[in-house]
């Protein structure tokens, strides 16, 4: 049966009311065990739908958050402005030889300033200011308005003939603004998370940045386009209890404008400066940040990692403790001997630790989106929303296979296959015989694949914005083996739907099976 858009297929897409609950309840109804347990405490926590808490009360409480931490960075910066070098913040250790300390190894990454290539970004698909997430593809924002700050204006105007993508961009007149735009995202059950769209300009500066402390971080042993290096860390921490995971809570908000102050060679720190949004609009009204960037700066991530990784170096070296230190933003590996001195000294520097997700004793670990405990991966898997249609049951039974798999022995666990042969029935078999549990367009299962699901979607050229866009993408190539295609952009039809046929028709090899299809 031929999937088209439009009311026949929702009809076909449909699947019975009352779905969402009843898996719910078939996962509370397994029996207990560690890995079960920790799902059934986890697999709900970021539910979100007309039955929970409000929208706006879940934006309200995430922007009250934000403001509150807000009042603890003001603190912060006057603590640290006022903080005497002879502040012993570590047993025989100063202010001054730990600032030191940190500086080097920043500057060790670094350099003292930076490049003309550091500066030169891109631009993302995601909202700015001048624009909404609908009408925020690449290649439109070299083309037509444009959003910065004054001061972002002034170092972009200095470097715009540098830049490739920029050089024949005419009567580029962008509109000088405050500073970045409040919005919050769902997180929680009960509570949003909070970022900022950044003016257009300025995100171009801040991703070139960004790209710059990753590289160079990476040259340093950290690398931040991998999370499985901390999951690994992790998985040994809860075997041998000799690595801690330490998570901390509202970190990247918690970045303060002293601290980088302090911490970062002169120049880049007036470089950042230049191009973050020292102003936050929230609702129409202004608020001059005490935190250096939020979440949606395009350096945020990599400066919090940049700042704990010096942080973290500088305990173990002044404590005389070896093993590994590794960083994933706020995700923190250190030598489980070091837990409590580096939760002190980020506790002085306005960081807190969230010791619900936080671990340096015991048999449980969690770092990255990994959770260990004793070795054993218990890492769950959550269900955001309602199960509406066809695609989010494929979702929702192949995130249980993934979770169902016992490596040691190369089998799913059998207690869950009633439950996803359950899910599996509600898929129309044309759709069965995938062979990726993180595709939700078609069904992992031991069957000949025949067709899958795909959203339909418009393709739109982009012009002279795509040339622009392709010239910015392609400056530093050093091989053309691979094309970069910028001449159009694909935007999907929400909730409209096809199928198509499979190319590969054979039955996949899986790693590991349910009991009935070993039969």
């Amino acid at each position: 049966m031929a999937i088209r858009s439009g009311s026949k297929a929702q009809a076909f897409f449909r699947i019975p009311e009352g779905v969402t609950d009843t898996f719910r309840q078939k996962i509370l109804e397994l029996r207990p065990s560690v890995k079960t347990d920790y799902l059934k405490q986890e697999f709900f926590s970021k539910f979100v739908s007309a039955d929970t808490d409000s929208a706006d009360l879940r934006r309200g409480r995430a922007i009250a958050k934000w403001l509150a931490q807000e009042q603890v960075n003001e603190a912060t910066n006057t603590r640290l402005l006022t903080l005497h070098d002879g502040y012993q913040i570590l047993p025989h250790v100063t202010w001054s030889r730990f600032r030191s300390f940190c500086q080097s190894t920043i500057q060790s990454i670094l350099g003292d300033v930076p490049t003309v290539d550091a500066l030169i970004g891109s631009f993302s698909g995601g909202a700015s200011t001048s624009r909404p997430r609908t009408q925020s593809y690449p290649s439109s924002k070299y083309l037509g308005k444009a959003h910065v700050t004054s001061d972002c204006l002034a170092l972009f105007t200095d470097l715009c003939g540098e830049m490739p993508g920029w050089l024949g961009v005419a009567d580029f007149r962008p509109t000088i603004v405050r500073g970045n735009v409040m919005f919050t995202v769902p997180k929680k059950t009960d509570i949003d998370r909070v970022a900022c769209k950044e003016p257009d300009i300025n995100m171009f500066l801040q991703k070139g940045l960004g790209g710059f402390i990753r590289k160079g971080l990476r040259k340093a042993g950290i690398n931040l386009n991998d999370q499985s290096i901390n999951r690994s860390f992790a998985r040994e921490g809860a075997i041998t209890g000799d690595l801690a995971t330490m998570d901390l809570s509202s970190a990247s908000d918690s970045v303060t404008t002293v601290l980088v102050s302090e911490f970062l060679p002169v120049c880049w720190y007036t470089t950042l400066d230049s191009v973050r949004s020292r102003v936050t609009i929230i609702d129409g009204v202004e608020h001059r940040n005490e935190m250096f960037s939020s979440m949606g700066n395009g350096f945020t991530f990599e400066l919090e990692s940049l700042l704990f990784f010096a942080i973290a170096k500088a305990v173990t070296y002044f404590t005389g403790t070896r093993g590994v230190v590794s960083v994933y933003g706020d995700d923190l590996i250190i030598p489980s001997s070091s837990f409590d001195d580096l939760e002190w000294v980020l506790g002085v520097l306005g960081f807190r630790c969230n010791r619900s997700k936080s671990f340096s004793d015991g048999p449980f670990r969690e770092s990255c989106g990994g959770h260990y405990h004793d070795g054993l991966d218990i890492t769950p898997f959550y269900v955001k929303g309602p199960l509406e249609n066809v695609v989010d049951v494929i979702h929702a039974a192949n995130s249980l296979r993934e979770w169902a798999l016992i490596p040691e022995f190369g089998i799913l666990n059998p207690e869950v296959e009633d439950i996803w042969l359950w899910l599996k029935a509600m898929v129309p078999k044309q759709f069965w015989g995938g062979g990726d549990t993180s595709y939700k367009y078609q069904l992992v299962s031991l069957d000949a694949p025949n067709k899958r699901i795909y959203e339909e979607t418009l393709t739109h050229a982009t012009g002279l914005g795509g040339y622009f866009h392709w010239l910015n993408t392609t400056w530093d190539r050093d091989q053309t083996t691979e094309g970069v295609k910028t001449s159009s952009r694909t935007e999907n039809l929400k909730n409209k739907f096809r199928s198509r046929p499979v190319r590969d028709c054979a039955v996949p090899r899986l790693p590991a099976l349910f009991l009935s299809e070993l039969s």
